[in-house]
Parts: structure tokens; sequence; C-alpha cells
């Protein structure tokens, strides 16, 4: 898989690309928004900014839309701790109160890997993930593989590969990510 073949497809499906962040200007988007770009995604944003309404603004100064998107996966955790009984068992017992509750969501996911918003509700696994991060698909604690590497997400999702079936993940388990993807217990 290569960045630039990635940018081929996204230009042969006309998705809108801006010329690639400088590194001065992906070292601010880390900084300013507090996210390690996996080497992947990191070579693809140099390459091209993908732009438009689903995809994050990295260049901007300041974008609501992609820190509401960073706590995203955190935020859809919460409401599904809240309104829809998620409480992995190795989280112990659910405590009665909302704040409380919150208190021990928020230090789990904490230790889990960082997301990093790629497109919609796509997510990348943050640095210090080597090449071939996979790319999942997170709402709530719905959790889908939906690319075992860049290239095979943006012909999922922008290509004419939809059929294929979702990749199997190659993982050490260790990832609370992954477990979510595949119906299994988070720590």
């Amino acid at each position: 898989m290569s960045a630039a073949e990635v940018v081929q497809l996204l230009r042969e499906r006309r998705v809108a690309l801006e010329r690639g962040l400088s590194e001065r200007e992906l070292a601010r988007a880390e900084r300013r928004y507090g996210v390690r770009f996996a080497q992947d995604h990191g070579e693809l944003l140099r390459l091209a900014l993908p732009v438009g309404d689903r995809w994050p603004n990295w260049r901007a100064r300041a974008d609501e839309g992609v820190r509401s998107a960073i706590r995203g996966p955190l935020e859809g955790i919460l409401f599904d701790v809240e309104n829809n009984v998620f409480w992995p068992a190795s989280w112990g017992e659910r405590p009665d109160s909302r704040a409380a509750r919150s208190e021990i969501v928020e230090h789990q996911v904490s230790t889990w890997p960082q997301l990093v918003p790629l497109y919609a509700h796509r997510f990348v696994p943050a640095a210090p993930f080597g090449p071939g991060a996979p790319v999942f698909s997170v709402h709530q604690t719905d959790v889908v593989v939906y690319g075992a590497n860049l290239l095979d997400y943006a012909a999922r999702e922008f290509g004419t590969t939809r059929s294929l079936p979702v990749p199997d993940l190659v993982t050490d388990g260790s990832s609370p990510w992954s477990l979510l993807a595949v119906g299994e217990d988070v720590p």
C-alpha cells in the first residue's frame, strides 16, 4: 500500500484534494488537536489533503468539527453506557452514579490507542502504529474494521470493491477497538 495509490484512487473518484500538508503544518495539526498521525495517514496528508464536509480539515486553525470528531469515539461509548447498557465485565461493577460511570469510562478509554479521524466516522489508530494501520468505522460501541489499510479502505469507501467481505484484522488482541470490532469483551 502506498499513499500515492490512495491519492490516485481518490482523484479517480473525484474526491476534492488540496495540496498536501507541509511537515510544519502536519506537526502543527498534531499539536493543535492532540493527535499523532500513524505513518500511512501522515504520508497521505503530506501528498494531498482530502477536503469536504466529511473530511477533517487538518489545516484549519480552530475547527470544532475536528475536535468533535476526535472526541467522537469516547462520546459514543459514554452514550452507550448511559442509553444502551454497555458495560464490559472487565470494568467491574457498574456504579449507580452517572459521574462515577463517566469517570471509569474516561479512564478506561484513555488507556486505549487513540483513534484519529479520517473521514466521517472512519478512524485510523494514532502513531506509533506503523505502516498498514487498519481503518475502523466507529459509531458508539459499534466498531467495524472498514479497511485492512488506507488503500483497502479507500477502495471500499470510494471505489468499486464494496462487495468484498470485510477484511480480517491481523491483531495481537491488545487493542480494545479491535476487540469491539470482533464482538469481544474489552479490558
